[in-house]
């Protein structure tokens, strides 16, 4: 007797009863009532490691918090200054033979100047790649971040890569720990974090560290940035200042101009009077 075997479901794949879980994308498929039909289809474990343009990732409102968070506070330390450029949620494609573009939760990138408005930050194009990559796991997806983006962004040269890795099985409670892989060579070694269980970000010169369920970034001196939205109100502030500071200058600028023209054209009608008292007397 011949037994019929099912099929197995991919073992990338959502689950059954869930096919949505990891996200979905719009797929053309044309109808004969409707050309332009798009199907939403279920993204499968390699969709999310490897996603394409327009691509939804189901994350948390707690991910999507840190995210935030560690974007705004990198941008507040390496932007102003010209440093490095942060992305966030932009897709990467790299400049290596075989290895498929990503999408890494926070990427900061040297070497670059000025934004511009990328939905894929494409390495051979712009001739730099990211130094710092940080990716926030999700317990249903962690397996890319912990195994095969390892693998990876150590192929791609990317020098620091971290996670900030969710080891909670689901439920409200977040258990966070810190992995902070250093490349040497053309592999990454595990590093560990320092005494206070702080990561040393190296191209920011910040240290990551944990409270209770959620990241922190702390500066040279061991002082926290705050909350994200803390940041944000900071970053707002910095920028309001600077912009009164740029308009006073130019308002003491034009001041100085006025007067620079007002003396020059006083010093003239002081040589017109002049010329013209010199030629009464010499006409009497």
């Amino acid at each position: 007797m011949t037994q019929t075997t099912i099929p197995a479901e991919p073992p990338d794949a959502a689950p059954a009863d869930d096919p949505f879980r990891y996200g979905w994308r719009f797929v053309p498929r044309p109808t004969p009532d409707d050309p332009h039909h798009l199907e939403q289809v279920p993204l499968t474990l390699e969709d999310v490691l490897h996603p394409e343009v327009g691509d939804f990732i189901v994350h948390s409102d707690r991910h999507e918090t840190d995210r935030m968070y560690l974007t705004a506070v990198l941008r507040a330390r390496l932007e102003e200054s010209g440093a490095a450029i942060v992305l966030s949620d932009v897709r990467v494609a790299w400049d290596v033979p075989d290895l498929r573009p990503h999408g890494p939760d926070v990427m900061v990138i040297p070497g670059i100047h000025e934004r511009q408005d990328w939905s894929t930050f494409e390495v051979a194009v712009e001739g730099v790649r990211p130094a710092l990559i940080i990716e926030i796991t999700s317990p249903e997806t962690r397996v890319n971040d912990l195994e095969r983006k390892v693998e990876h962004y150590a192929r791609a040269g990317v020098a620091q890569y971290v996670i900030v890795d969710n080891m909670s099985r689901g439920g409200r409670e977040r258990r966070l720990r810190l992995l902070d892989y250093r490349l040497e060579g053309d592999a990454y070694r595990l590093h560990p974090p320092d005494a206070a269980g702080r990561v040393h970000l190296v191209i920011a010169n910040l240290w990551l560290g944990i409270e209770r369920d959620h990241v922190v970034c702390y500066d040279e001196r061991g002082v926290p940035f705050g909350s994200y939205a803390t940041v944000v109100r900071q970053a707002a502030e910095a920028a309001a200042r600077a912009q009164r500071e740029a308009e006073r200058a130019q308002r003491e600028a034009e001041a100085r101009a006025a007067e620079a023209r007002a003396r020059r054209e006083a010093e003239a009608r002081l040589r017109a009077l002049e010329e013209e008292l010199r030629r009464l007397r010499g006409g009497g």
